[in-house]
């Protein structure tokens, strides 16, 4: 006797089998355009793909010393077998001081490519920074090339660390400032002696400056607050204590009807925040 499959039984194994084309890990290699910290990053995508819908892990790296993950978000077109990603944000990283992070787009064609011989699927496409720039808002991204094939396993060499998680800091408000003005210039100084102090600095929790050390001359951001989103909160991350500890800079904020320095220290149980409000019409100086 013959014995009949439910459809909804054809259509999840159909759906299951369009998922397994493309779930699983991708490694190749990732070319930048001119400027690029490093003309070529070895990259491994981490996909999990159930029905249309993407989710993973990016990493990419040079060395041990240079590398950065992130996290991953798309859509998986199974009929003209194109995957379209995202990165959404930064999971961990350790870069050169001078290197600027680039949250990259991506859009993918399945197709059988052949290496030493042996015939193989690979991802192969284009990737791009939507805005053109890095997370400072400054530096360029030229866009670039990638080839990914797939392997059984990961080889990131972050992947399998069973490292315990960093404790989690208190943001910790350093000050409250009312500004006349969404045009706001941001400087940051070592308070006193240059004694190695490196910081991170984040404003409504996207990184804009990465590990990068106080110097004499000053980390500078240039950022505008909309009058529809009024507050930007500027939090300091000491990622070290320098010589000296604690972590300590000055930020100067700078608008075009004031100036305001605000002292601020970080250290392993604290981060300072400093919280900015756009208010029109009022004007206050220091």
């Amino acid at each position: 006797m013959q014995r009949l499959v439910p459809l909804g039984w054809l259509l999840l194994i159909g759906f299951c089998a369009q998922s397994q084309e493309i779930s699983g890990f991708w490694r190749g290699k990732l070319v930048t355009g001119p400027g690029g910290c490093f003309p070529v990053y070895q990259t491994e995508l981490q996909i999990n793909c159930t029905g249309p819908e993407i989710s993973g892990k990016a990493y990419h790296f040079s060395d041990s010393s240079n590398f950065i993950s992130n996290n991953l978000v798309g859509t998986w077109d199974s009929v003209k077998r194109i995957a379209r990603l995202r990165e959404t944000g930064i999971v961990t990283f350790r870069l050169k001081e001078e290197c600027i992070p680039c949250l990259k787009n991506y859009e993918f064609t399945l197709s059988a490519g052949t290496f030493d011989r042996i015939k193989e699927l690979q991802l192969r496409g284009n990737w791009s920074t939507p805005s053109g720039l890095a997370i400072d808002g400054i530096t360029p991204c030229a866009p670039g090339t990638i080839v990914l094939s797939r392997f059984e396993k990961s080889v990131f060499p972050m992947a399998s660390a069973q490292t315990p998680p960093p404790p989690k800091k208190i943001d910790q408000l350093v000050q409250e400032i009312r500004l006349d003005s969404g045009a706001v210039q941001l400087a940051f100084y070592d308070n006193g002696q240059i004694d190695g102090d490196t910081i991170s600095v984040f404003i409504n929790k996207k990184p804009v400056v990465l590990r990068q050390m106080l110097r004499t001359e000053p980390i500078t951001l240039t950022i505008w607050i909309d009058p529809k989103e009024p507050v930007k909160e500027i939090v300091m991350v000491g990622e070290n204590l320098g010589q000296i500890p604690p972590n300590t800079a000055l930020m100067v904020v700078t608008t075009p009807s004031g100036r305001h320095q605000i002292y601020l220290t970080a250290d392993e149980q604290k981060n300072a925040l400093v919280r900015l409000i756009y208010e029109q019409g009022v004007i206050r100086k220091n």
